[in-house]
Order: C-alpha cells, then sequence, then structure tokens
C-alpha cells in the first residue's frame, strides 16, 4: 500500500540531489581550472577526480558510462542473468555438426555422412560443457607437440591401433607423440627433409600448407620447425579424438573430410596441399578431389602424396593388393595431374611431388584441355558442391610469378588488393588497418599481459576482416584461426591468405568443426552486431564456451549497447568479465569486453556467488 502525503518530500530530495551534482560538477571545473593555472600542488589527484564525476549522466546514474560491473538491459531493468546449467557428462566432447549418432543418418557415398551435418534450432544444447575430470592446463608450446595430458582426451585406441607406427604412446598420465607416422616411421623431421629436397620449404616460399587426413598431425607440429603453417584435417570417424589430439598439442586442426562439398577454405589459399596415406580416392569422380586441390593451391604450389599408390611395385606385397588395381590408381591420378596441367618434379622413393604452373600459359598447348569452372564469386563455397571442372588462373598472374617468401609477405601488399579483385579494399585501406590493429593489441596487451607471455598457443579471430589482428599478434609461441563469417560484407579470406595466414569460412550461426576446449584466446570484433538479425547472441556464446579452454580468454569488441547485452548473458556462464573504454577513451561508441571463462569440470556446478559443490549426474 502507497504512503500518501510524501510526493512533496520526494520531489525536494530529487531535486536537491539534482543541484548537489551540479554543484560538484562546478567544484570541480572551477578547481581543475585553477590546478591548470600553475598555482595548484595537487594537479594529479584533481585530475583524477575530475574523471570520475560525469556531469552529462543525471537521469539514470546507474548507465555504465566507465563500463564497470553493475549492468543493467535496454530496458533499465536490472533482472538477475540467466543461470546456464552443465550439460550431462555425456557431451564432455560434444561436436554439434560432427556428431556421430546424427551422422548415421546420412548416406556413405563419397563420405557424405562425415560432412557437416548441424542439429536443427529444437535440437541445439542451451547448457555449458563440462570438461572432464582431471582436466589440466596444456603444456606450454613447444613441450605441448610431444605430450598431452591424459585427462584431457582420455582415448587409447590409437596408442594399440597405431602402436607400430609411432602416432601416439601412453605414458603415466601423459600421451606422448613421438613425431612418427604411418609414411614416415624414422620421424616428421627426416621425412620433411626428404620433402625439401624437392620443394623450397627452408627459405620462406612455402608458407601455408593444407594436410589432408591429418591423423594426429605431426607433420603440421614439425613443419612449425620451418616456420611452416599448417591447416590440418581429418574426419570424426573411428579413429577417436585424431583432431583433438592435434588441437591439444597446439597444432592447427578442424575436422573435416573431402566428401561432396567444397572445402571451406579460399581460393588459391595454400603454398603445399599434403596427403600422407589420408585414403582419399584422388583418381575417381573424375578427378573432382584434385580439382578441388587445385582450386585452394595458389599458382606455383605444390602437391605430395606419399604412400599409395606411389612405388606401388616396392610395396604392393604389403598393402595386399593386386598390382593391376595399383598400377591402374596411379595412372589415374598421373592422367589428372597432367589434365590439371601439373608439372610432375620427382618421386622420391614412396613421396611424388607435383607443382602447379604459375600461369596457364603453357596449359592451352596441351592436347587435352579441362573443363573450366564458370566464373563465380571466389568465396562461394559454404556448403556448395565440389564439381568436376577447374578453377581459372587470375586475370594476372605477375604477383604469383613473383611471390614474396614469408615474413616479407605478412605486411607486404597482398596480390588481391594490388590487382583491386576484393571490391571496396584498397591499399591505403590496408596499411591504415595494420596501424589500427597494432594499436589495439598494444591496449589488449595492457589488460591482458598473458596474450604474448606463451600462456595462449591456439588463438581464434571469429571475424577475421584482413587478417591484421593476427599479423600484429605473430610469433612463434602461437597462431591464429582466421575466421571469415560467411554473412561478412567483404569477403578477405583470400587477402589473408596472400599474408602467409591461414584461415576458413565459417557460419556463427552454426558450431565450428572442432572438439571442445581447444582454443585459448578467442577475439571477436563485430561479430554481435554483425548477426545482430541473424540468430541469437546466447547461441553464439554458448559456442565460444564449448570451444574455449577452462582459464581461457575472451576479448569482444562491438558497440557499447551491444556489449551491455552481452555482458548481461555471459553473467550466467560461469566467465569473469569486465567492460573497458576505447583506446581513445569513454566518448567513443565502440567498447571492448575481457573475459576469462573459470576452472569447473563434470560434476561441478559454479553459483552465482562462486561457491563450488558436487552433483551427481
Amino acid at each position: 500500500m502507497a504512503i500518501k502525503g510524501n510526493s512533496g518530500e520526494l520531489k525536494s530530495r530529487s531535486s536537491a540531489s539534482i543541484f548537489i551534482v551540479i554543484g560538484l560538477c562546478c567544484f570541480f571545473y572551477i578547481l581543475g581550472a585553477w590546478q591548470q593555472s600553475g598555482f595548484g600542488k595537487g594537479d594529479k589527484i584533481a585530475s583524477a577526480i575530475t574523471k570520475q564525476t560525469d556531469c552529462s549522466v543525471i537521469s539514470n546514474l546507474n548507465y555504465e558510462t566507465h563500463h564497470g560491473d553493475d549492468v543493467v538491459t535496454a530496458d533499465g531493468s536490472d533482472k538477475a542473468a540467466k543461470e546456464f546449467p552443465s550439460c550431462h557428462a555425456k557431451y564432455v566432447d560434444y561436436t554439434p555438426c560432427q556428431d556421430q549418432m546424427r551422422a548415421m543418418r546420412f548416406p556413405r557415398d563419397n563420405m557424405i555422412y562425415r560432412e557437416r551435418h548441424c542439429p536443427p534450432e529444437d535440437e541445439k544444447l542451451q547448457c555449458l560443457i563440462p570438461a572432464p575430470k582431471g582436466y589440466a592446463t596444456p603444456f606450454p608450446w613447444p613441450q605441448s607437440r610431444d605430450y598431452v595430458p591424459f585427462a584431457n582426451a582420455p582415448y587409447k585406441s590409437l596408442t594399440v591401433e597405431k602402436a607400430v607406427q609411432n602416432w601416439i604412446q601412453y605414458e603415466g598420465n601423459v600421451f606422448r607423440f613421438p613425431g612418427g607416422g604411418t609414411q614416415f616411421p624414422q620421424g616428421a623431421d627426416t621425412y620433411i627433409n626428404q620433402l625439401a629436397s624437392a620443394i623450397p620449404i627452408d627459405n620462406g616460399m612455402v608458407r601455408t600448407a593444407l594436410d589432408t587426413g591429418c591423423g594426429v598431425a605431426s607433420l603440421g607440429a614439425y613443419l612449425f620447425k620451418k616456420n611452416v603453417i599448417t591447416m590440418s584435417f581429418a574426419p570424426r570417424d573411428s579413429h577417436e579424438a585424431q583432431v583433438q589430439f592435434a588441437l591439444e598439442r597446439g597444432v592447427p586442426a578442424v575436422i573435416g573430410v573431402l566428401g561432396s562439398i567444397k572445402m571451406p577454405f579460399a581460393t588459391r589459399a595454400f603454398d603445399m596441399a599434403h596427403c600422407s596415406r589420408c585414403l582419399i580416392p584422388w583418381g575417381e569422380n573424375d578427378g573432382l578431389y584434385m580439382m578441388e586441390v587445385d582450386r585452394v593451391l595458389r599458382p606455383g604450389g605444390y602437391w605430395v602424396l606419399s604412400g599409395p599408390p606411389i612405388n606401388w611395385r616396392t610395396y604392393f606385397g604389403a598393402w595386399k593388393r593386386p598390382k593391376e588395381d595399383l598400377e591402374e590408381e596411379q595412372r589415374k591420378i598421373e592422367e589428372i595431374a597432367r589434365l590439371l596441367c601439373w608439372e610432375k618434379l620427382d618421386e622420391l622413393g614412396d613421396i611424388a611431388v607435383w607443382k602447379k604452373r604459375t600461369n596457364y600459359d603453357l596449359c592451352r598447348q596441351q592436347d587435352i584441355k579441362p573443363n573450366l569452372c564458370e566464373p563465380s564469386y571466389p568465396g562461394d563455397v559454404w556448403y556448395k558442391k565440389m564439381e568436376a571442372c577447374v578453377t581459372p588462373y587470375p586475370k594476372s598472374t605477375k604477383s604469383y610469378e613473383e611471390w614474396k617468401p614469408f615474413p616479407d609477405r605478412l605486411n607486404a601488399i597482398p596480390p588481391r588488393i594490388s590487382s583491386g579483385s576484393v571490391p571496396g579494399v584498397s591499399v591505403d585501406m590496408y596499411q591504415e588497418d595494420i596501424q589500427i590493429w597494432e594499436k589495439h593489441l598494444k591496449s589488449y596487451k595492457s589488460i591482458n599481459n598473458l596474450i604474448d607471455s606463451g600462456r595462449f598457443r591456439n588463438i581464434m579471430d571469429m571475424n577475421a576482416g584482413l587478417g591484421s589482428f593476427a599479423a600484429a599478434l605473430d610469433s612463434p609461441k602461437l597462431w591464429v584461426m582466421n575466421v571469415m563469417p560467411t554473412i561478412a560484407e567483404k569477403d578477405t579470406l583470400g587477402v589473408i591468405s596472400d599474408r602467409g595466414l591461414i584461415g576458413i569460412y565459417h557460419d556463427w550461426c552454426e558450431a565450428f568443426s572442432t572438439y571442445p576446449r581447444t582454443y585459448d584466446l578467442i577475439h571477436a570484433d563485430g561479430i554481435f552486431s554483425l548477426y545482430k538479425d541473424k540468430c541469437r547472441a546466447e547461441d553464439i556464446l554458448l559456442e565460444m564456451d564449448r570451444i574455449l579452454r577452462p582459464e581461457g580468454s575472451v576479448i569482444i569488441r562491438d558497440n557499447v549497447n551491444v556489449l551491455i547485452k552481452v555482458k548481461k548473458i555471459v553473467g550466467g556462464m560461469r566467465w569473469d568479465a569486465r567492460m573497458v573504454d576505447h583506446e581513445d577513451g569513454p566518448l567513443v561508441s565502440e567498447t571492448v569486453l575481457f573475459a576469462v571463462k573459470k576452472y569447473w569440470v563434470v560434476g561441478d556446478i559454479i553459483t552465482a556467488n562462486n561457491k563450488k559443490k558436487k552433483v551427481k549426474n
């Protein structure tokens, strides 16, 4: 029941409060002017107090001008954040778009059932994926290349299945990765040195590589010694946790397969593509898979095939296959390579190496010419079917004929920008972008001093733009997965590839093709504004939480009003978060949210007041 007779008193108190605030503003203004005149001795103290007094905010003093911990919703309500529960323990390694049970509903032809098949809206989990009991922070690089805590991926099947091939060994409470592989029993270093006798791996001309059917990605792990960064992929199949092991080791990898749809990479993205006994039927389907490799290889790039059918005359008995079958398989591969106008450089025992021409001039002289694909938007690959046609060379190949070694190409003008093939992106814009992200990164490091300490190895940029965040971060201690949203206004993934960085297309309304807990730091620039009318912010945040390691960090950059809503959501996600002003001050509408995911495992519930208690699953 309302109390009568106090309305005048309330108005009087409100008026008094307003006059007090106005009086304080005037006082500090006069005080500041006096200090600046040289008479005052407390300049620093007065300046600090003046900055803390926001005279423009009178009507709603709860508004978060300096982005503190008290957040209100857009309508002014102060409701508690929605608490997201823990998912059941069975989801500890849940990969929504490569779920094994869902995969069995799809055809096995051309590995369709191993491709992405995401759950519909009503089947999406609205809970937090737990870490397994005993989960441990990965070893720092380069120790992580060789050792992974057993609790982080507790699957021993590969230690038995690949015991004689030196993939992985179980020792006490860790897995050890000796650096071996099916096709390199003497170790990855020896194998890579063999490749270097035919491919310029040592001089920076090969910077980016694609490893199809990567296993536990030992090739990619050891190519880092040569300053080569490798995008590795393998399907989620009976070999449990291949890609999970790769990422636990600190090696770039995604769950994927060459099936019926195009790979989610830019055209002309890689300097080298590699297959070591990857079991891909290269000679089948009219050469479809080799044509897709040709699409993602830059002019002058290399393709490596080791294992069957290469050197079949020596190994057909061990492979337990008829000589005629192996001979026909290699004949088809050689025939398709000639159709693609690849030059065969060498056959080093079990390894064959081809080189893509730097231009199409010599190919025009061939008697048999390939069916060229119809001109299309080069980034139009997301869920698009592969076609038995060859992607045309760019109109000008001069830049590829004068290809720069890495690291020179990192901040050089990328060929796609110098040729004007990226609408709306000029040389001046590119150079300005480099400076902007160097400034942003400097600010980030002043708040999160772990960024270049070696604590963060696997980093993701959810909206990578021109790749300048990754370029500014460039360090042997870390790598960045640059993601190009499929709905981005400008498709600049090719520019990122030209710079010697790795990247991938993705739609953030769906789950990313990776296991839970595979990234140490996630950077999101404008992602929530971009997807504002496409899908729910909480679904994107739940996916970020799924792929982020316990005690991993998040940096979200967006409009202040957007981030206030985001901070409200993460308040129920077991993240510690705070907002800070733009580097240029609080009057800039763009701001930054920094967050850290709390450590918790299966069976833990962390309540709003951060107390822990055990529950039964």
